[in-house]
């Protein structure tokens, strides 16, 4: 891409707004000095991936090499998807060899490596092991970052996220029981409006 065309791709994902638990933060991971992306997880590679990338690359890089890309992105958006249907999967096969072959036409040899290669792959592991979302590992990780947020003592953090742990279980049984009060730290939700009138 060109000077222009950074700056541009930048500037659309720096303006990017996305609901709340959607994705990271994309405003503070887009450098617009620098031009570069800093810090992604790899959760949000795949948002990137599957749903900003074809807004954000809209009117710039060649029309060739913007639907290739685009194509791309569908395509991972469509194996990631919670229903897959099985007549579909051959379909989706022959996509992906499709999508190879014009990423081989339109980007250097440079381009390719092993994890591009993977993606002739995807369809079969679908058939083999079922849908994609079942196997992310996105709610374990979260989960653990939870985990190592109770950490305060650094010499024994298996003993202080146990019990913070315990505190927590101890505090959300409790406030079940308690009809009238509101829980403190849990963020209550903008959209739960009466439905009244």
């Amino acid at each position: 891409m060109s000077t222009k065309e950074k700056k541009h791709f930048c500037h659309c994902l720096k303006n990017v707004k996305v609901p709340h638990g959607y994705s990271s933060n994309i405003k503070s991971l887009v450098s617009v000095t620098n031009l570069k992306l800093v810090g992604l997880k790899s959760y949000d590679c795949h948002v990137l991936m599957q749903q900003l990338l074809p807004v954000a690359i809209r009117g710039i890089l060649p029309e060739t090499v913007r639907v290739t890309i685009t194509r791309l992105c569908f395509f991972l958006n469509a194996i990631c998807s919670k229903v897959v249907d099985p007549k579909h999967l051959d379909d989706l096969e022959n996509q992906a060899a499709i999508i190879l072959c014009e990423l081989e036409m339109y980007f250097p040899p440079s381009f390719f490596d092993i994890m591009v290669h993977l993606i002739v792959h995807l369809v079969w592991e679908i058939r083999l092991c079922g849908p994609v979302f079942l196997r992310w590992m996105y709610p374990v990780k979260r989960y653990m970052n939870v985990l190592k947020g109770y950490t305060k003592n650094k010499y024994r953090p298996e003993a202080s996220i146990v019990e913070r742990y315990v505190a927590k279980e101890a505090i959300e049984f409790c406030s079940e029981y308690i009809n009238m009060a509101t829980p403190v730290g849990v963020p209550q939700s903008r959209h739960d409006l009466s439905t009244e009138g």
